[in-house]
């Protein structure tokens, strides 16, 4: 069964967005951002480089208009967005081994997923979610809940979080925190930086790196009931 992240982290989207650009550019004088709206003729024209059960995805780096981009997390989320898409969530071992493979074989460095730890306004004195660094992950793209990290999966064979990092220990380890003080909240996926092989970990969201997008059944669904007869 999955797992939400129960009601009271689905507040309004704004509310959240706001409280994930405090973590996204911390040093930075950017305003404050928030969750870009789908663009429907946008989201009827999005790429569709491959499929897996029903949802299209695609690497930035495979598509003209974002070939050569590195974002940061929530500029990620946005594009993917307008198109009617999120970052992508690897729920299942095969999702992620798919997404393992596209990094492989296109020798991608790294990219970001839609994974994002519950430490903004809404997340305080949840019990359920302590401690954070191993109960309180989950993906932005549709709220469900990681399985803790320091366990295998549901359904899998392995644990996918590296054992490896900047501190020499197993992920996620907040260790960019130690450096600057800045919280390392959001999941991607890299590719043998730490000499582990293609591995998930904890990333300050700042950074910015290419991505991969997957169809949001959310999104897709309320641009289809705003827009007749559009063709999605």
């Amino acid at each position: 069964m999955k797992m939400m992240l129960v009601p009271l982290l689905i507040v309004a989207l704004a509310a959240v967005a706001s409280a994930e650009v405090s973590q996204a550019r911390p040093h930075s004088n950017r305003p404050g951002r928030f969750l870009s709206l789908p663009v429907p003729q946008k989201c009827a024209n999005r790429p569709k480089a491959f499929q897996f059960k029903g949802h299209n995805y695609f690497y930035s780096g495979h598509v003209p208009a974002h070939a050569n981009q590195k974002v940061d997390w929530l500029d990620a989320r946005n594009i993917c967005r307008e198109y009617c898409m999120d970052l992508v969530s690897m729920e299942t071992q095969e999702e992620n081994n798919m997404i393992f493979r596209l990094i492989q074989q296109n020798d991608v460095p790294y990219i970001w997923t839609s994974g994002r730890l519950c430490d903004f306004k809404g997340c305080e004195n949840r019990r359920d979610l302590e401690p954070k660094s191993i109960y309180g992950w989950f993906w932005s793209a549709n709220r469900e809940k990681l399985a803790p990290t320091n366990s295998v999966p549901a359904g899998w064979g392995f644990n996918p979080w590296s054992q490896t990092g900047h501190k020499k220990t197993r992920q996620p380890d907040n260790a960019e925190f130690d450096i600057n003080g800045t919280t390392e909240s959001c999941l991607s996926v890299l590719n043998n930086v730490y000499n582990d092989g293609i591995a998930w970990h904890d990333v300050a969201c700042y950074h910015e790196k290419p991505f991969v997008c997957e169809d949001s059944d959310e999104l897709l669904n309320y641009v289809a009931s705003t827009n007749r007869g559009i063709r999605l």
